[in-house]
């Protein structure tokens, strides 16, 4: 796709849509094309009002790649992409703040809080990393180039350059990144011998959130290593250790087996994979909504924040060579509880 014509407005990305036809093989250039831009328009949005898409050419300030300002008559370029600004709403603001790492002219690594999104995602456009940083520093061009899921904490690693972008967004698709998080479980009870490598087949079923292990060839593999206990057996869950949204069952478990930290290694990266591969050990990380029972949480809960942090990445950087290592300034939840 080529680069959008339009800036971010507000932070926030201009949509991309492709026209029908063309000779490059896409997901709609078998249908014919319109004969207008208008006509196309109210074949991709039937259901909006004559006003709302006319308004995608003044207020979206709609474009084609070449940058060219779109007439609602104008004959539409088969396969073209077009350009445009959607009208986003108001949210509600997620309140927790971003911390910076580290910064040079192509990167910008920060500590992202639990609950705020990497990127516009679903119901948070302008409630994630990405949006708040173009604005906040005002840095339009930036782009993350991994992902943490919005509940998880810790490091996130931004493009500030698209010159320099594809570069480092090849050492995460080539899996040439070490990734390190830290996080609170129950602890492992006797026979489960630590470290480990847990390696299994991960779905995510259609409609669902829980990513499911299943039969058949291992997609995922992660590294487990026990780091220290943290509260012995028998204290309560309500009185020692980190907040916990949980089941009763949930609950038991810490009290009977008490609470450790980890170390895990994400060899792939597959969604929800560290915390789908934890609870499939009988370790499910604390304060998790999703595992072992989706309880369906409020987004806007912030009781109970997942105990899991993003703590390290390394690696070889690709335009000089030379390592890097980045490391989190946050920390779990875990300081009022003693080391045993």
């Amino acid at each position: 796709m080529p680069r959008s014509p339009l800036p971010p407005r507000e932070g926030i990305s201009a949509t991309a849509l492709r026209a029908p036809g063309g000779r490059a093989t896409h997901a709609k250039n078998h249908l014919p094309v319109p004969d207008s831009i208008g006509e196309w328009l109210e074949s991709e949005f039937p259901e909006a009002s004559p006003a709302a898409r006319r308004s995608l050419l003044t207020e979206g300030d709609m474009r084609d790649e070449a940058g060219r300002a779109v007439a609602w008559d104008d004959a539409v370029i088969p396969g073209g992409f077009y350009f445009f600004h959607r009208p986003v709403p108001a949210e509600e603001r997620i309140p927790f703040e971003v911390g910076i790492v580290f910064e040079d002219e192509d990167l910008l690594v920060v500590d992202k809080p639990h609950f705020l999104a990497s990127t516009p995602n679903g119901r948070f456009v302008r409630e994630c990393v990405v949006t708040r940083l173009r604005v906040d520093l005002d840095l339009p061009d930036l782009v993350a180039i991994h992902r943490l899921d919005r509940i998880t904490a810790g490091l996130l690693i931004l493009s500030k350059r698209p010159e320099t972008r594809g570069r480092y967004q090849r050492l995460f698709q080539d899996r040439l990144v070490t990734k390190t998080y830290r996080a609170l479980a129950p602890a492992p009870p006797e026979g489960l011998e630590l470290p480990l490598v847990r390696q299994s087949r991960l779905v995510k079923p259609d409609g669902g959130r829980q990513v499911l292990e299943v039969d058949g060839e291992a997609n995922a593999t992660s590294r487990i290593r026990l780091i220290r206990t943290i509260t012995p057996p028998e204290r309560s869950a309500d009185t020692a250790g980190p907040p916990r949204r949980g089941t009763e069952a949930g609950d038991r478990q810490v009290r009977e087996a008490g609470v450790a930290e980890y170390e895990l290694e994400p060899i792939t990266g597959r969604t929800h994979q560290l915390r789908v591969h934890m609870n499939a050990l009988g370790l499910p990380i604390l304060g998790d909504p999703v595992y072992p029972v989706d309880l369906a949480p409020d987004p806007y809960d912030f009781s109970s924040p997942l105990q899991l942090v993003a703590a390290e990445v390394a690696f070889a950087d690709p335009q000089t060579g030379r390592p890097r290592r980045f490391t989190t300034q946050l920390s779990l939840d875990a300081a009022s509880v003693p080391v045993t």
